[in-house]
């Protein structure tokens, strides 16, 4: 694959950070009309995305230079190639920042939160797709061995790929992003087409999480076990416990209050959710 998208001049433009970037753009753009179907301001949704964006850039940073300090300490002028260094761990920090400094503001703007929740689902499951594409073309999070048997493995072979990522080279892997940036694109579509239909206030967010979750797991099958944080005697790894607690989460939402009335009761429930417009 190419770690390296293109160059201009002396200047590297890596393919993980500009098909992600593509991604968070068009997940910003959906998210703005998301808003407007699940009856939340836009603005404020704007404002929410773009300061969760900045604090998980500034987690995932500061735990690469964290993890990095013995070397950045040596050689200061290398932090401005951190962008381009994968961690295991990056994905867990930028998700817990952003979903730690969504819910502050939120709250602090009064957005009715299972209405903003369901707008923002299908723009994020948008986004990890593009994301997983980005981290295919760069080797990160790279796939288990896929052996002979298998036509659609790919095989790394830019040296870049192991130096940013560890991807092992010269090995058939499974192309597991791409199952993964599938199963988040799909999902995507169908909270798009579920987000319209009349519903309780918190069902496409429910629909999200564990549509998250059974991907997650599912996918890590197929993904090297390397710095994945092996547990119960390698039985699961650290995002397959993830995955689990997101379909329980899941699960959560979506089950009916037992004081909420039953038939033609979802609009009533929106729009107390909601708020006035």
């Amino acid at each position: 694959m190419h770690p390296v998208l293109f160059h201009i001049g002396a200047v590297t433009i890596p393919s993980y950070g500009a098909i992600t970037a593509l991604g968070v753009l068009l997940a910003l753009a959906l998210a703005q009309r998301t808003a407007r179907i699940a009856g939340v301001d836009a603005g404020k949704v704007w404002n929410l995305c773009i300061l969760s964006l900045f604090a998980a850039l500034a987690a995932t940073r500061l735990l690469l230079v964290v993890a990095n300090w013995s070397v950045l300490r040596l050689h200061p002028a290398w932090v401005l190639g951190l962008a381009m260094v994968h961690h295991p761990l990056l994905a867990g920090a930028g998700a817990l920042a952003g979903a730690g400094c969504a819910a502050w503001y939120a709250h602090r703007s009064k957005l009715p939160w299972r209405a903003t929740a369901d707008a923002l689902a299908p723009p994020l499951a948008l986004g990890l797709a593009f994301e997983q594409l980005g981290a295919l073309a760069a080797g990160s999070g790279y796939g288990a061995d896929a052996g002979p048997g298998v036509r659609w493995a790919v095989t790394y072979t830019n040296p870049l790929a192991a130096i940013w990522s560890g991807t092992p080279l010269g090995v058939p892997l499974h192309p597991v992003q791409a199952y993964d940036a599938l199963a988040f694109l799909a999902l995507a579509v169908l909270l798009l087409v579920w987000l319209p239909v009349e519903r309780r206030p918190g069902d496409v967010a429910g629909i999200w999480l564990m549509g998250a979750g059974v991907a997650i797991y599912f996918t890590e099958l197929w993904r090297d076990p390397v710095g994945r944080g092996s547990m119960l005697h390698g039985a699961v790894d650290g995002p397959q416990i993830a995955a689990v607690l997101l379909v329980l989460l899941g699960a959560l939402v979506l089950r009916e209050p037992k004081s909420a009335p039953r038939g033609g009761s979802h609009a009533a429930l929106a729009g107390e959710d909601r708020g006035p417009a």
